[in-house]
């Protein structure tokens, strides 16, 4: 008899359906979904006979440990600034962790603890990170393996409407908070170009972008950095590589879109009077004049204010951002919900009309592109591609490629086939290729190129 396994999972979002399924096609396994609110854990629950739902105050210290104590491993899918509550209370039970979410430097502190303990911290299992490690060791260890050197290493991941519903000015959907993707938007990004380190500040950062050639023709993508790259010479073992850039993608238009939100200062979070949550009803073109410095809110005055402030006169995109502005609803008398600040402000909106509709679906594409030097010393150029779409009836697609891996991991580890202990990233191939293995057998993973 299979002796049954106590899996807790903190966090109830919508990437962890496909891990909970994943998790529970073996009988022996038994899981508890705790959330903050017990109707949120009890709604997947109900889903999954045999499931029990829990409530788990994440901030209370002794609510995590208590919970924690009960269960073999733990999958922490709650915001990542808790993880290293959660680790801390698996250390101390000597119980497994598993998260999507990066390494943090508080996270990294137990590391030594952990190994004293015999307990696995797995992490950055997901899809970016997650998938993307997956893939880009595997080609990097056997360009090494075979006496090669990586000159450059380009990855870019974008998570997606599918083309078909990419239907507004921004070609883009939130499944998450529409705040968190644009404050993201204000980080400065760091990557290393042709030996050196490169910084972009945040305000840089839309400028930044530029066309991305991924060999399908039919996406036309942008790019830009994402945080900061540099560190990952050392962390894929390529001290050689000239170049190093982790990136987004977004459909072209979105960069140029976004820039003209933030000259108009739609992207700032400070205070301001009148939109304030107690004050009085204002139409959208009255907040847009006011952010403009226009002296009226009629249309051509107030257009003509946005080209001027968002330096507009010479794009090629005037037309199309002003129409975009139009979509939204700047040029209109509809009230705006008021929020406190122009960034919320404009969330609210922004939520509103850009939601996936009912039978719409998203997309995640990633590629990675490794410029390489062989050991003849001819060059070669390689790719590594993954592109899958959402199933409307079922999961999104990025709920798909960061629940399963995630569940994967969770299999493994209760399976004693993924043993080193610590506070792990999957950067090596002993951890990797198990994982490739069963993500393969899921349908999941990069196809490689040699062009």
């Amino acid at each position: 008899m299979v002796n049954s396994k106590n899996i807790l999972l903190l966090g109830s979002g919508f990437v962890a359906e496909p891990a909970v399924e994943y998790i529970l096609r073996r009988p022996e396994n038994k899981l508890t979904i705790a959330s903050r609110t017990l109707k949120n854990a009890q709604a997947l629950a109900d889903k999954y006979p045999g499931t029990k739902a829990a409530e788990c105050d994440i901030n209370s210290d002794k609510a995590i440990a208590d919970l924690v104590a009960q269960h073999d491993l733990v999958i922490s899918l709650i915001p990542y600034i808790y993880h290293a509550k959660v680790i801390k209370a698996a250390v101390e039970h000597k119980k497994h962790v598993v998260t999507t979410s990066y390494v943090s430097p508080a996270m990294m502190e137990y590391d030594q603890a952990a190994k004293d303990a015999g307990v696995t911290v797995m992490n950055e299992i997901g899809l970016d990170p997650g998938i993307d490690h997956l893939y880009a060791v595997k080609t990097i260890e056997e360009v090494h393996n075979e006496g090669g050197k990586l000159l450059s290493f380009l990855s870019y991941c974008g998570g997606l409407p599918a083309p078909e519903n990419s239907n507004n000015p921004l070609g883009y959907k939130f499944s998450w908070s529409a705040r968190g993707v644009l404050l993201a938007l204000r980080n400065t990004a760091k990557y290393i170009d042709n030996g050196k380190v490169i910084t972009v500040e945040g305000p840089e950062l839309m400028n930044s972008a530029k066309r991305i050639e991924t060999g399908f023709p039919a996406y036309s993508f942008v790019g830009y950095p994402n945080r900061d790259s540099s560190g990952y010479s050392e962390r894929y073992n390529i001290p050689e590589a000239q170049t190093v850039l982790r990136g987004t993608l977004r459909y072209d238009g979105f960069p140029e879109f976004v820039k003209a939100l933030v000259d108009l200062g739609f992207l700032d979070d400070s205070e301001q009077a009148h939109l304030s949550a107690s004050g009085s009803d204002i139409a959208w073109k009255d907040v847009v004049a006011k952010a403009a410095g226009a002296n009226s809110s009629d249309e051509a005055t107030l257009a003509k204010a946005i080209v001027a402030k968002a330096n507009l006169s010479n794009s090629p995109r005037k037309d199309a951002i002003l129409e975009g502005m139009r979509w939204i609803g700047f040029f209109s008398q509809t009230p705006v919900h008021r929020r406190g600040n122009l960034l919320d402000t404009l969330c609210a909106t922004l939520e509103e009309k850009m939601q996936y509709e009912q039978g719409e679906r998203d997309m995640v594409f990633l590629q990675h592109r490794f410029e390489i030097e062989l050991k003849d010393g001819s060059h070669q150029t390689r790719t590594s591609t993954l592109v899958e779409y959402g199933d409307p009836s079922k999961y999104t697609a990025m709920a798909k490629t960061v629940g399963v891996p995630c569940g994967i991991a969770v299999q493994l580890i209760l399976d004693g086939k993924l043993t080193k202990t610590g506070v792990l990233a999957p950067m090596t191939s002993d951890i990797n290729n198990p994982i490739m293995e069963l993500l393969e057998k899921e349908n999941i993973g990069m196809v490689e190129r040699i062009l």
